[in-house]
């Protein structure tokens, strides 16, 4: 038969699926073991999905009138965007960061930029999500001493860091030190939060970045929980009992325009990861074993030709989401394959999910797809595939030893070939780009344009904070992180003291790099 349909996984699709097709169908409830369908009871009728848009560019000052607004408009929760020196850990005055500073995100060098973005922003209400790795034990930091500042306990603070380090070896590139120290920091974040963050998530283990570089859905799941496998690992080696830090882990994936196959995708994720927690590290409490997630809408599917088109590609993978059961979500705008989003497009992409939300009846009720015999079918397949593979990577030695080995980067590199190809042949149809082309390039409206003026403002600030703060003080305070790094001390109160003294980012990074090197890629 020549017009076999598979998914991007090859999961192929039968024309008419019943229920021999659908195969075992979870019998449990939503807010049941193994959390198939829903982590919660009631799910939506409880409360919506937190509407999380990504935002962050130029100076603080410009991001935090960008997050008012978007405060304004209906928006639930905060997700900030880092520049990429923020990210690598270099000041805006570095030379490498030249031309990058403000770019990709918002410039943060200092507590001083950090009480600039969430100035009257009130951090009692608000969760925020932070969009951080190599650099996010500083900028938690920072964050916990800018709620401080405004009168509010670590302790009532609530949010996310992304902190998922491994992710950048296999699919993103923002790392700085080796696997070793970066695990030793993660788990020294576990532990400081254990006891001070209680409402925080201290890491958000991404498929997205994986995804978003090429790999199937399949791979998504497998290598997104693998890594979750090795965080564990982590941390039980490091004297953690998995009752007191699981439950504050989250998770973080892509979706893309395969709708049913996107929401099958969560539902078996969620399966998965509640099966290994309960059976492999015999977890006891239920909270343990939640899967809880944010998803953002596929950023590597939009296109620059006709982008109005991916209004429509974001409404369904913003669906899936909500159909798949996420806990909050970012849509895309539509210009994003042009530039940073302007304030009317950032506009459109909530008002996706507030149509969604309110009047679409996809929130009425949990799990509305349970019982369909293809999406049944495909939970049941990306689990036995998705169960399959990270079998294999434990085979291997785990997700360190894949990383340092090259095995994620080769196959995530093997899909994406594959997938182009399938473009190239027009056996995958890109409206736009592929097919139904337009016969002559259309002009773009307004992008947003970063005003490069404000990379010279970044810098003349950072002088200023330099020459004005105590100089000795932060000397103390980086000598002091650099003998715990060395040893065996939990290094998140010497890197609080740093930041409560304003020492800058890539001050408080090359400490640790001068101690433990940079990582580079094998070629």
């Amino acid at each position: 038969m020549d017009n076999i349909k598979e998914t991007t996984s090859g999961i192929e699709i039968p024309v008419i699926a019943d229920r021999d097709t659908a195969g075992e169908v979870d019998s449990s409830q939503p807010g049941e073991y193994p959390f198939t369908r829903g982590i919660y009871s009631n799910m939506y009728r409880g409360r919506l999905w937190t509407m999380r848009q990504y935002a962050g560019f130029g100076t603080a000052e410009e991001t935090n009138l960008r997050f008012r607004y978007l405060l304004e408009q209906g928006q639930t929760g905060l997700s900030v965007a880092f520049d990429l020196a923020t990210q690598i850990g270099y000041d805006s005055d570095n030379p490498m960061a030249r031309g990058e500073v403000g770019r990709t995100g918002v410039a943060i060098d200092s507590l001083a930029d950090m009480e600039i973005l969430f100035d009257k922003i009130p951090l009692a209400r608000v969760s925020t999500s932070m969009t951080i790795n190599a650099t996010a034990v500083v900028l938690l930091a920072m964050y916990i001493t800018v709620a401080k500042k405004q009168g509010v306990s670590s302790d009532q603070i609530s949010g996310t860091i992304q902190n998922d380090i491994l992710k950048e070896f296999i699919a993103r590139g923002t790392y700085i030190y080796p696997p070793e120290p970066s695990m030793r920091i993660i788990t020294d974040i576990f532990s400081y939060a254990k006891d001070n963050l209680p409402r925080f998530n201290t890491i958000s283990i991404s498929g997205y970045h994986i995804r978003e570089a090429g790999a199937t859905a399949v791979q998504e799941i497998a290598f997104t929980i693998s890594d979750a496998i090795a965080y564990v690992r982590a941390a039980l080696k490091a004297g953690l009992d998995i009752d007191d830090f699981a439950p504050r882990l989250s998770f973080f994936f892509a979706s893309h325009n395969n709708l049913l196959e996107e929401v099958a995708k969560f539902r078996a994720a969620r399966r998965i990861w509640a099966r290994i927690v309960k059976e492999k590290f015999k977890a006891k409490s239920d909270k343990s074993m939640l899967l809880r997630f944010h998803t953002q809408t596929g950023g590597s599917t939009l296109t620059a030709q006709q982008p109005e088109n991916n209004i429509v590609r974001t409404t369904i993978q913003a669906l899936a989401a909500v159909l798949g059961g996420t806990q909050s979500l970012h849509t895309n705008s539509y210009d994003e394959a042009l530039a940073l989003p302007t304030e009317r497009s950032a506009e459109i992409a909530l008002r996706t999910q507030q149509i969604l939300g309110y009047e679409s009846g996809a929130a009425d009720s949990a799990d509305p797809l349970a019982g369909s015999y293809l999406v049944e079918y495909l939970t049941n397949q990306l689990d036995e595939k998705s169960s399959e593979l990270i079998e294999i990577i434990e085979q291997k030695g785990g997700s360190v030893k894949c990383i340092e080995e090259g095995y994620y980067q080769t196959e995530i590199a093997r899909s994406a070939y594959n997938y182009q190809k399938a473009i190239e042949k027009q056996e995958q149809v890109i409206v736009g780009i592929n097919k139904f082309r337009d016969k002559v390039e259309p002009k773009h409206g307004d992008i947003l344009k970063v005003d490069p003026n404000l990379e010279t403002k970044q810098v003349e600030e950072l002088s200023k904070l330099k020459r004005e703060r105590d100089n000795g003080k932060v000397k103390k305070c980086l000598d002091d992180l650099k003998k715990a790094a060395q040893g065996t001390e939990n290094v998140v109160p010497y890197v609080l003291a740093g930041v409560e003294n304003y020492a800058t980012v890539g001050e408080i990074s090359n400490t640790l790099r001068n101690l433990w090197g940079e990582y580079h890629e094998r070629l």
